[in-house]
């Protein structure tokens, strides 16, 4: 009886924890103004990056079940494939048109591109054509991998410091650091001696949206949907100026529902039983009161990307994006 009791209130504490809503966002962005924009007449947009992931693992501990919630760890890893070089270009030049439209629609005049990347200072912050790849923290025990594209028409890809908050470490980051900067003081000098404000943009683009449970759940876990989103809190526009440097950080998903991708559960059956199995072994053991074995569910998610469709809904949310971005933007003249 006493067994029963303690396996009965670690249900009930198990569903108090998972049904308390998570506090969301309610600014759209969030600005940093230290005056980097006041006065300016026009602004060179230097960089513009558009980051894709192609895999990515998100993980929730003591989830999974009514058995496996009391000591498990649930995983989803997914991967994104058919997505080519020439789709990539083509929303991130399609990224970059609109948002140097909007731009000038505002009345923000920009920097020819001819004129900027003349420069010598400039020219000594490109990192050459790209496309960089980097391996980034999307959130608290969630990762990715990433590759980020610049537009055709920037002659050179260049990645402010900060810009791509890379997961490495070791001699390999801090000559990275040593290298940014560099590229950052090239920057700074043009900023300087032109008197004109440097803009920088980044937007990293999902494939899938982690969705947590808001409920408990005898099968949860980590769910999976497939559309296309620009990530907060990476997606992002920097101006340096002379007075200071403007932050724009996006806080809130930029998302998009369609028939861009097709979805499937990749984990194999034998990985299922044994999951399975473990689950049932450990949450026996925990109502028991003999520890709580670290032992979950891993569930593996292939998308496949539709020709087209990926690259319409994914240009989407970047012009999403932009209207928000541009708009912050304008206002701190």
């Amino acid at each position: 009886m006493q067994v029963i009791r303690k396996f009965v209130l670690l249900v009930m504490l198990a569903i108090g924890m998972a049904a308390a809503p998570a506090m969301a966002k309610e600014e759209v962005v969030k600005v940093k103004d230290r005056k980097a924009m006041t006065g300016a007449t026009q602004v060179a947009v230097a960089a513009f990056n558009v980051g894709f992931i192609f895999e990515s693992t998100d993980q929730i501990a003591k989830t999974g079940g009514m058995l496996g919630a009391f000591g498990g760890v649930t995983k989803a890893k997914s991967e994104l494939v058919g997505v080519t070089p020439e789709m990539m270009q083509a929303i991130a030049d399609a990224a970059y048109a609109d948002f140097m439209d909007k731009l000038a629609a505002q009345g923000v005049a920009t920097v020819p591109v001819s004129t900027l990347f003349a420069d010598a200072n400039i020219a000594k912050a490109s990192e050459g054509n790209g496309p960089r790849e980097a391996k980034i923290m999307l959130e608290k025990k969630s990762s990715g991998v990433a590759t980020f594209v610049k537009p055709s028409a920037l002659p050179g890809q260049i990645v402010l410091t900060g810009d791509l908050p890379e997961k490495d470490g070791g001699f390999m980051a801090i000559g990275k650091n040593i290298a940014a900067g560099g590229r950052q003081a090239a920057i700074a000098s043009y900023v300087r001696e032109t008197g004109i404000p440097v803009v920088s943009v980044v937007y990293l683009i999902d494939f899938s949206d982690q969705k947590r449970p808001g409920a408990f759940s005898f099968g949860g876990g980590v769910k999976v949907n497939a559309n296309l989103s620009v990530v907060p809190d990476y997606s992002k526009v920097t101006v340096l100026g002379k007075k200071g440097q403007n932050d724009i950080v996006l806080q809130q998903q930029m998302s998009v529902d369609g028939d861009f991708i097709e979805q499937a559960e990749a984990t194999g059956g034998t990985e299922k039983t044994a999951q399975a199995a473990a689950n049932i072994g450990g949450g026996i053991a925990a109502a028991m009161g003999i520890g709580t074995p670290r032992i979950g569910k891993t569930r593996k998610y292939a998308f496949n990307a539709k020709p087209g469709n990926y690259e319409q809904g994914a240009t989407q949310a970047a012009t999403m994006a932009n209207d928000v971005m541009v708009g912050q933007l304008a206002a701190l003249r």
